[in-house]
């Protein structure tokens, strides 16, 4: 738990006994790396989320590049996404050899405006890619249907949302392929990690080639010259996800629903406290929609009290973050030709918003804490 004169951070993995004896169980097993336990943690994320494949990686960037390679995507093609996330989600796109056109988002949730997506697609685009911002489930009915009519794949980025869910089903089952992270301060940890989730075998088998340097072996291989024989048929890559971190995984994915109740008591109280003061904006919900709460994303009615707030909230200890700087404000970026201005409720969400402490750990007195600094400073400012 948290010391309430300590440092409190924005997001923290809560590691107890039983992850700990299921780690030291594979250390002391002949399998670290890739073995049996993958296979059993690609089988309990399929069981919780209902997604009938699961290709576990190594990290969320992995799941994305491999989501993004067995859902087709190339070189000459585009994705259409947020560019209100972390840059993984375009870059991954760019490894292809594709490129990546972004889309505004809607000013309550930062989640992608399904209202503008149509306008930008192409005859070049083969991915919608909506992102769950904060744990909030993207307008999948709309996407889905507008991707169905052209012929054109959906890929979560479900980074932040496994636990959530849209209309009663769970991230994991909402598009062609989710991709998801297991970083720490995400809904569950495998320490670092990632997965893809889809219900098309096709695409589960091309995802599960590209993981392994695109090789295959035994009866998936055209020819057998003997039991060494393995053929690569892509050019993939090692994103093979360990024993000991899938161990950890399956331990994590156990406590998975009481980590998301917990972030769901926390953001109602930050809620309850915040409401009503005067420079502050709360987060959305939509209707049909139960968040994950990955972030609790705050935003300040002015921008130019954004800055000095985070300031001051960091000299108290306080872990405050602010997520994300939009993928095309970074040089690299506009070296491609993307500019500031572009998109206007993306950059407005930007400029007020900041993420408060949210982890499961978290007492209450440790959201008071933050309650009583955010009302404290943003009432002398």
């Amino acid at each position: 738990m948290s010391d309430q004169a300590g440092p409190l951070p924005y997001g923290r993995q809560w590691i107890n006994d039983d992850d700990i004896a299921a780690v030291v169980e594979v250390l002391r097993s002949d399998f670290l790396t890739t073995g049996p336990m993958v296979g059993r943690f690609e089988d309990a994320l399929c069981e919780y989320t209902g997604a009938g494949r699961t290709v576990a990686v190594n990290s969320g960037t992995a799941a994305l590049h491999t989501a993004y390679f067995a859902a087709g995507l190339g070189s000459g093609d585009e994705i259409i996404t947020s560019p209100m996330t972390f840059a993984a989600t375009a870059n991954a796109a760019l490894y292809l050899g594709a490129t990546v056109r972004f889309v505004d988002v809607e000013p309550e949730t930062g989640n992608i405006d399904a209202d503008l997506i149509e306008a930008a697609i192409t005859d070049k685009t083969r991915l919608i890619v909506p992102v769950d911002y904060a744990g909030h489930p993207a307008d999948y009915d709309r996407i889905n249907n507008l991707a169905a009519d052209r012929g054109i794949k959906v890929v979560a980025d479900a980074a932040h949302s496994i636990g959530a869910t849209y209309r009663g089903r769970r991230c994991g089952t909402l598009a062609d392929a989710t991709a998801t992270s297991f970083h720490p301060v995400k809904p569950f940890t495998t320490a670092e990690g990632g997965a893809v989730l889809t219900d098309d075998a096709q695409l589960a088998d091309r995802a599960a080639r590209f993981r392994s340097h695109g090789i295959v072996k035994g009866e998936q291989a055209v020819e057998c010259e003997g039991p060494w024989w393995c053929e690569m048929h892509d050019l993939g890559f090692n994103y093979r996800l360990s024993d000991v971190h899938s161990a950890l995984g399956i331990s994590q994915l156990r406590r998975l629903d009481g980590f998301v109740a917990r972030r769901r008591e926390i953001a109602d109280l930050y809620n309850r406290a915040l409401a009503g003061v005067d420079g502050y904006e709360l987060p959305v919900v939509r209707e049909g929609v139960e968040p994950g709460w990955h972030l609790y994303a705050l935003r300040v009615t002015d921008p130019a009290r954004r800055r000095p707030l985070v300031e001051s909230l960091h000299k108290a200890g306080i872990g405050v973050q602010v997520h994300y700087v939009p993928v095309h404000y970074h040089p690299y970026y506009q070296r491609l030709g993307f500019q500031r201005g572009a998109y206007p409720v993306a950059e407005d969400f930007y400029d007020r918003v900041l993420s408060l402490p949210m982890f499961p750990a978290m007492t209450d007195d440790d959201v008071r804490r933050v309650t009583d600094a955010c009302i404290s400073l943003v009432c002398r400012s």
